[in-house]
């Protein structure tokens, strides 16, 4: 009988690694837009041409249903690993960021309509996931080290034994 790796189970796997794609791709795009149209906190040194707006919104249409499946996940077969802090607030962060974008009028930047609760709210929850993100790094290595970590990039299966 096929088994997944001994750190990690394949459905995790290819959840995580989709979110490895999608919620840098998010963030750093999240910060094109921040700092072209609101950049009280934050100027990148040039502004970056671009429909940025439409192109984080397009990366959270992506996310959207991704999150849904990692939270369904999360909260099930998973639910276990939300004891380390980092994982339930990574998933906390990415419910926030993505039900808040859900809820915010495009034109509101577009507009320098900045005062929104949504929108503070959505900028809250990309801080709390990078800082999430960096916590969840540093728990995976020093828990299981080198080995945990690439676990989750690994496809290949592992043949168990029947014991």
């Amino acid at each position: 009988m096929a088994k997944t790796s001994p750190h990690q189970p394949l459905l995790l796997r290819l959840l995580h690694g989709a979110m490895v794609v999608l919620v840098p791709l998010a963030w750093l795009s999240g910060a094109v837009v921040f700092s072209n149209h609101d950049g009280r906190w934050l100027r990148l040194p040039l502004q970056v041409p671009g429909n940025w707006i439409d192109i984080h919104g397009m990366i959270g249409v992506l996310l959207w249903p991704l999150a849904a499946l990692f939270v369904i996940y999360a909260l099930s077969v998973g639910r276990f690993r939300l004891r380390h802090g980092s994982n339930a607030a990574a998933l906390i962060g990415l419910v926030l960021a993505v039900g808040s974008g859900k809820f915010m009028q495009e034109d509101w930047l577009r507009n320098g309509d900045l005062d929104h609760f949504i929108y503070h709210l959505h900028v809250l929850a990309w801080l709390l996931i990078a800082a999430a993100v960096a916590w969840h790094i540093q728990g995976v290595v020093s828990r299981g080290g080198f080995a945990l970590a690439s676990s989750m990039f690994r496809l290949k299966t592992v043949k168990g034994s029947s014991r």
